[in-house]
């Protein structure tokens, strides 16, 4: 009867289907009156007319904003949450191995000690030590990172026996020093106390060990950022160092990998140094499931690949299941989040939904891969010679795709010649094959995760989204607005590469998927177009105020409820999603103040970025989001308080905007208590002033507060800021009269 248990089940919250549903009809109902109200313009007396140019740029607005509103509720559609069984798992000798990917790429950025500790987390999973084999994919070809893996090898023998015989929870060196009470249910005991003070001294001299190793790298004048683009493959074991003093343990096998460099070669950023990891473990453990991480994504929880497995190995979804999606969680998170570093709304909404259609987008972190799925299809070859044009040319990668996961598994990296493995990480591998085409992550973008996730669902597999009540994995988040700004127009300059590619949701989503699940991806790869109806609103309705042209219905016009709903609706709906996941009122405030931030400057240069890409104008480009913690930085995101050292790239269009806007509510205020016209302006006064009070922290940074963290008001920022705002008020201003 055992046997027949499920591992996991699905759970439907039918009231919450209910309310969305509910809600996407009345809002959908006003959106339609909305465009009733604007289609009348055009059979309007010629003589009474506003003028055009300003009606159909507001419209034209609002037409994208409903169409982005419209793909958004297919997230809404059916939310699904899941529950795991992991007692209900095989016994351990049955259980599959499992490869770990972790990825690092500039040790300047990245901090060594943090990704060791990374690494150390995972190697210290709840799971058997010889079926766990641990691969690094050093992208900056760094000594450092090499020299730093074989300390955190020796301090693994004494780590994991301690986490193993006190049932630690918290893995990771780093998050369980870092605290004050200590978890395991040996807390009081003697002996406890005093392997807990060992194992901590060995900690502070395996932090030592790294510092000493990272100013000896210093001091011989190592040129790594050279080197970074110009190197060999580099490949290495790290092999057990047998001493009196160590534990004989078993370990998780660890490999440290540096595929070949070379300035003429594309190298693919992330994708490209997976799927090296890809292929090298392939020949070496050829393990069926695959736990990728980023450097500083460490495993909070030991967990995690039990509960994996309960998907995986679930006769139920398993055949057709890709992978098991954790959420990104953030250890250094402040209460309120004034960045909004969680992406509260993604996981918690946007990845549930999604779970409820054919499951969520894979997350470039803490998901559990099946290795099958990347196979692409060379299932359909029928000779080696086109295998070999579809996957390479390497035999014994040919042999891993058909052979038993456990071949290499006890003696990993042994039993293949050097130069076999050093191939598959050279440069010239994937010349005039399918990889990233159609076999492992694909390329074309720098978001390589939705790309990989959107084709996957195209081809046939499913994936879930799992969100226990214990975070599994913890990264460092954004806690600063140069960081926010600049790793959102990465992002949304690759989600934009692939609306504009033939890889289109909209096109080519819903012939291989289900229309709703094209709508998902969709609405992904044309979230930064938020950047048009934006900019427009954020200047249009402010000049008409000023020069008396009405864009909006009268208060007593009947049309005016539908205006008044439609904000009041998606800003209702937003704030219950909030209060419903955990969030405050001020957390919703946060949100519409970001997205704003956001959508203003790194939508439109990710936008612009994309655009350029396209017409071959500008070369895609990857920048690591720096992870060095700065004290200042952190002093002031404890405080709540913006850090507005960014570039004037940024802070340009902010400062312009506000200008505009505080210039026309005051212009606007004068006009109306001259004139009388409240009952006709009260939308567009409404506007202004709404954006001004969402964005207080902009005017506070400049002109209220003298930390490091102000806007400097410097010459370049304040001249190019009146300049920006008087062009487009002069040239839009003269536009808005004549046309």
């Amino acid at each position: 009867m055992e046997d027949t248990l499920p591992l996991s089940l699905s759970h439907v919250n039918k009231s919450l289907v209910f309310t969305n549903r509910l809600h996407m009809l009345l809002h959908f109902t006003a959106l339609c009156f909305l465009v009733y109200y604007r289609l009348r313009f055009f059979f309007q007396d010629p003589q009474t007319q506003t003028p055009l140019f300003p009606w159909l740029l507001v419209f034209v607005s609002e037409i994208i904003l409903s169409f982005l509103w419209i793909l958004d509720q297919a997230f809404r559609w059916h939310p699904i949450s899941r529950t795991v069984f992991p007692d209900r798992l095989p016994q351990d000798d049955k259980l599959p191995p499992i490869d770990v990917f972790i990825c690092t790429a500039d040790p300047t950025k990245e901090p060594t000690l943090d990704v060791m500790n990374t690494l150390l987390s995972a190697m210290a999973l709840d799971y058997p030590p010889e079926k766990l084999h641990v691969y690094v994919s050093d992208d900056g070809g760094s000594p450092l990172t090499l020299n730093a893996m074989k300390e955190a090898w020796k301090f693994a023998r004494w780590w994991l026996p301690f986490c193993n015989r006190y049932r630690i929870e918290c893995r990771c060196p780093k998050a369980y020093f870092s605290v004050s009470e200590n978890d395991g249910d040996f807390d009081g005991s003697t002996e406890f106390l005093s392997d807990n003070k060992m194992i901590k001294e060995r900690y502070e001299a395996f932090k030592g060990d790294i510092k000493r190793v990272k100013e000896d790298q210093g001091n011989s004048g190592d040129t790594t950022g050279i080197m970074s683009q110009n190197h060999s493959p580099i490949i290495e074991v790290i092999h057990e160092i047998s001493s009196s003093e160590m534990e004989q343990v078993k370990l998780p096998s660890l490999v440290y990998v540096s595929r070949e460099k070379k300035p003429s070669h594309p190298h693919h950023f992330k994708a490209g140094a997976l799927n090296v990891l890809y292929r090298i473990s392939a020949v070496m453990s050829n393990a069926p499931y695959i736990l990728v991480l980023d450097c500083d994504m460490f495993c909070n929880a030991p967990a995690s690949a039990r509960q994996a497995l309960c998907f995986h190995l679930d006769s139920k979804i398993s055949p057709s299941l890709a992978f098991v999606q954790f959420p990104q969680k953030y250890h250094n998170i402040s209460k309120n989040d004034i960045y909004d570093s969680e992406h509260r709304s993604a996981y918690k909404v946007l990845w549930q939904g999604m779970d409820g259609l054919t499951g969520p987008v894979l997350s470039g972190t803490g998901f559990y891969l099946k290795r099958e799925s990347l196979y692409g299809n060379y299932k359909i070859k029928d000779t080696d010679l086109e295998i070999q044009q579809y996957v390479g040319t390497s035999n014994e990668f040919i042999k891993s795709l058909n052979q038993n996961c456990t071949l290499y598994s006890a003696t990993v990296g042994h039993t293949l010649p050097r130069e076999e493995i050093l191939h598959l990480a050279s440069c010239n591998y994937e010349i005039g094959t399918k990889w990233g085409k159609e076999v492992g992550f694909l390329y074309g973008t720098v978001c390589e995760d939705v790309h990989t996730g959107f084709m996957l669902n195209c081809n046939g597999w499913n994936s879930v989204l799992y969100d226990p009540p214990q975070p599994q994995f913890l990264g460092n988040g954004t806690t600063n607005l140069n960081g926010l700004l600049v790793q959102g127009t990465r992002w949304y300059a690759g989600l934009l590469d692939i609306g504009l590619s033939r890889f289109c949701p909209l096109i080519c989503g819903p012939l291989r998927m289900s229309l709703l699940q094209s709508l998902c991806y969709a609405q992904l790869t044309c979230f930064p177009l938020y950047c048009l109806p934006l900019w427009c609103l954020a200047i249009i309705p402010q000049l008409c105020l000023v020069d008396g042209i009405p864009l909006y219905p009268k208060v007593s016009d009947p049309f005016f409820f539908i205006f008044l709903f439609i904000p009041l609706s998606a800003f209702t709906k937003h704030l219950v999603e909030v209060l419903s996941t955990g969030g405050t009122f001020r957390k919703f405030i946060i949100e519409q103040r970001i997205w704003m931030i956001g959508s203003i400057t790194s939508h439109l240069f990710g936008c612009l970025d994309a655009l350029l890409k396209k017409f071959g104008l500008k070369e895609a480009s990857f920048l690591p989001t720096n992870k060095v913690e700065d004290d200042e930085q952190t002093r002031l995101y404890q405080m709540d308080k913006y850090d507005f050292r960014t570039s004037n790239m940024f802070l340009v269009p902010m400062v312009s905007l506000l200008i505009i806007n505080i210039s026309c509510f005051i212009g606007g205020m004068y006009r109306v208590l001259s004139v009388g016209d409240w009952d006709q302006m009260f939308i567009q006064l409404f506007l202004p002033a709404y954006i001004i009070v969402i964005n207080y922290p902009i005017i506070e940074g400049l002109v209220i507060r003298k930390d490091v963290g102000r806007i400097y008001p410097s010459a370049a920022l304040v001249v190019t800021s009146n300049i920006l705002a008087t062009i487009i008020t002069s040239t839009l201003y003269s536009l808005l009269r004549k046309v």
